[in-house]
């Protein structure tokens, strides 16, 4: 079946978008951000968007930018996120402690390809997944043009993973702050991005559009 991986920063409400779009609580929410430590795999039958029923997995992966505990809990969480994409492959050069954490000590986000070197100049290659990676990068609508973000961008596009921009609590805006982030949004991250808002729905039937649009792509 497909996947689609919902990735951005630290408490830009992926786990909330995930219950909105789900219609139900199924992932757990935090005001304070880094709630998300794991990659979460959720497996979900959907009716429209295609010829009946049809089914995908959308993976909640941790947030980058903070977690608590400091710098090796952020390394760890990059980690999960850079195996996911990468595949088995992250593990190559890990010294024994490392593979058994699940991830290399320069796992960072940044912008990658299979000949690409991490932060440390010693890092092996990385070699992308077999198995095509679908993404949603989620940044929020009020603070666009975050550097974050943009490495995020060129992170997903060095790996080839086909992504869109989701751009979050887009209710928070006024129509003309609206305007002007969504403008600076595709300017700084090379794609137009998808208003959405949790909280009232906006924004919800067009994402699920989206999402079914690439899951078509995954299954072709």
């Amino acid at each position: 079946m497909p996947q689609i991986a919902m990735t951005g920063r630290s408490n830009v409400g992926k786990s909330t978008l995930l219950n909105a779009l789900c219609r139900s609580k199924i992932a757990r929410t935090s005001a304070a951000p880094g709630k998300t430590r794991l990659a979460n795999i959720y497996r979900l039958t959907v009716e429209g968007g295609g010829p009946g029923k049809w089914s995908l997995y959308l993976v909640d992966l941790p947030g980058y930018g903070y977690a608590r505990g400091g710098a090796d809990s952020a390394e760890e969480l990059r980690a999960v996120a850079e195996a996911y994409f990468l595949g088995p492959s992250t593990l190559l050069g890990a010294d024994p402690e490392q593979r058994r954490r699940g991830g290399t000590r320069d796992s960072g986000l940044g912008t990658r390809n299979s000949g690409a070197r991490g932060p440390n100049e010693g890092s092996e290659p990385r070699t992308p997944s077999p198995e095509p990676r679908h993404a949603l990068l989620l940044v929020d609508s009020r603070h666009p043009g975050l550097n974050a973000d943009v490495q995020a961008a060129n992170w997903l596009s060095a790996m080839g993973v086909d992504f869109h921009v989701v751009a979050t609590k887009i209710d928070k805006l006024t129509r003309t702050e609206r305007a002007r982030n969504m403008k600076a949004l595709e300017l700084t991250l090379g794609k137009p991005p998808l208003p959405v808002s949790a909280a009232d729905g906006e924004g919800l039937d067009a994402l699920w559009k989206t999402i079914a649009s690439l899951a078509r792509t995954a299954r072709a």
